[in-house]
């Protein structure tokens, strides 16, 4: 496959594929930042389907739409940014009064309309391109969604294949030979770890047998991200998760691992706000504990409705914020309400929020960790730059956590990896429940700043 790679050997290679930090490595100068004008935009969508219907928030999705943004510099620089597509993650309302493919088409016209008004407009960087747009756009959102309540998640994941490409123009026309020296200087010590591992977390939702999941622990994983939040009232639905978790339990709860402090699996839940008062969610802990499986959660994401504004301090376990965390305000306010995780999605939200969010997480002295939205593998790596460079996550040893489930959902995954840049790379692939990143990965930047030539060849001009 050719590349046309910008990327270079970085000097801090040197130091890759061992944990600790690498931030005394890092010059503290900052060389004189280009002004990059967007000469032109484009912008094209390709869907995939999914092995199964795709359950979470008590409905189904069929397909996943990914979106690529074409920007070109004055300079005549070209770069592919790409996004995943998951509507019902991002808006449920929005997902819910329409047909998948228009709801999944209001998204693509989002990112569309965003690369239009940026056209012809000039940046020193892509979190001050963000900050010039995101309330236009998301004003926009509002109007061709005719939803006034329109939340964040729906604009941030619409611009995500624009701050990509973004990110990857502002490392080439600024000569950045990697993601550790394209990240601005005040985000850096967030990100101060070079961990050789980082834990593979797949996911298991409603319709998901048990016995894939049994597999999956034969394989070596070892993180366990269950869906709960069945379909239904919430009675019915937390009949179903009480059934869900306790046979889960039964199944794999006495499995050893060398990779938790205590050498026990950790469970990791996912609510995705279905619960809507505390209590409900108290009774599901109760049995969790009547089973013997509460000292194995490690986290439970996002369990109430974002406009619950429920206090979590007191639930005797760790609540990670995702959806309700929208911006770096946001996450000072979640970690206020006694959150004690945030989720981080560079390839939902933007890599610009992603490390505004980080920042504050990291002063407030929370963990973070890196969910999926079903991402194909180059974005797979976009999460993985930030997951490889985040403090090791609670009760796991010297790691990095990361979601991702592409593998688990997509009809055409082997399909998927050979777009990447790098489909043989050895960070690609997870290995008995861990990605392993060595001297090669950072070097590379785990592929992100090159080019793609599938994605190209949408933008390919025939004459």
């Amino acid at each position: 496959m050719l590349r046309r790679d910008f990327v270079k050997t970085s000097a801090l290679a040197g130091i890759a594929g061992m944990s600790g930090t690498y931030s005394q490595a890092m010059s503290t100068g900052r060389k004189n930042i280009k002004k990059i004008t967007v000469q032109s935009v484009d912008s094209d969508f390709e869907r995939e389907p999914l092995i199964r219907s795709f359950g979470f928030k008590g409905i189904y999705q069929k397909e996943f739409w990914v979106s690529a943004a074409q920007m070109e510099s004055g300079s005549g620089i070209k770069h592919v940014g790409l996004m995943t597509q998951c509507l019902a993650w991002s808006d449920l309302s929005v997902f819910l009064a329409h047909s998948e493919a228009a709801g999944n088409m209001l998204l693509h016209n989002t990112l569309e309309y965003a690369l239009q008004q940026i056209k012809g407009t000039s940046f020193k960087s892509p979190i001050e391109l963000q900050d010039a747009i995101l309330e236009s756009i998301h004003a926009y959102g509002r109007k061709i969604t005719e939803n006034s309540n329109l939340r964040m998640t729906f604009t941030l994941s619409s611009l995500v294949a624009l701050d990509n490409a973004a990110w990857m123009l502002y490392a080439q026309e600024n000569g950045f030979q990697d993601f550790d020296e394209m990240i601005p200087e005040e985000y850096r010590p967030a990100l101060s770890y070079r961990h050789n591992k980082v834990a593979h977390v797949p996911l298991f939702s409603y319709n998901i047998p048990l016995g894939e999941i049994e597999d999956a622990v034969r394989q070596g994983y070892f993180f366990m991200k269950i869906k709960i939040g069945s379909p239904g009232s919430q009675e019915e639905m937390l009949k179903g998760d009480m059934a869900r978790i306790e046979a889960i339990h039964k199944l794999i709860g006495d499995r050893e691992t060398p990779y938790t402090q205590n050498g026990k699996i950790p469970y990791y839940f996912d609510a995705n706000g279905r619960y809507e008062k505390k209590e409900t969610l108290q009774r599901l802990l109760d049995h969790a504990r009547k089973v013997g499986m509460f000292e194995q959660i490690a986290v439970i994401e996002e369990p109430f409705p974002e406009e619950a504004d429920i206090e979590v301090g007191d639930l005797g376990v760790r609540i990670a914020a995702d959806e309700s965390a929208h911006t770096a305000g946001d996450v000072e306010k979640r970690i206020r309400m006694g959150y004690g995780a945030i989720a981080l999605k560079a390839a939902a939200k933007t890599l610009s929020m992603t490390l505004r969010m980080v920042k504050i997480a990291h002063e407030h002295n929370i963990p973070c960790f890196l969910a999926d939205l079903t991402c194909t593998p180059i974005l797979v790596d976009w999460n993985k730059n930030v997951a490889a460079r985040i403090l090791p996550f609670p009760g796991l040893k010297d790691m990095g956590l990361l979601e991702s489930n592409g593998h688990q959902n997509y009809v055409r995954w082997k399909q998927l990896v050979s777009y990447h840049p790098y489909p043989d790379g050895p960070w690609i692939n997870s290995k008995d429940g861990i990605f392993h990143l060595d001297k090669e990965f950072y070097e590379k930047s785990g592929g992100i700043l090159s080019h793609s030539e599938h994605y190209n060849e949408l933008f390919r001009t025939v004459h």
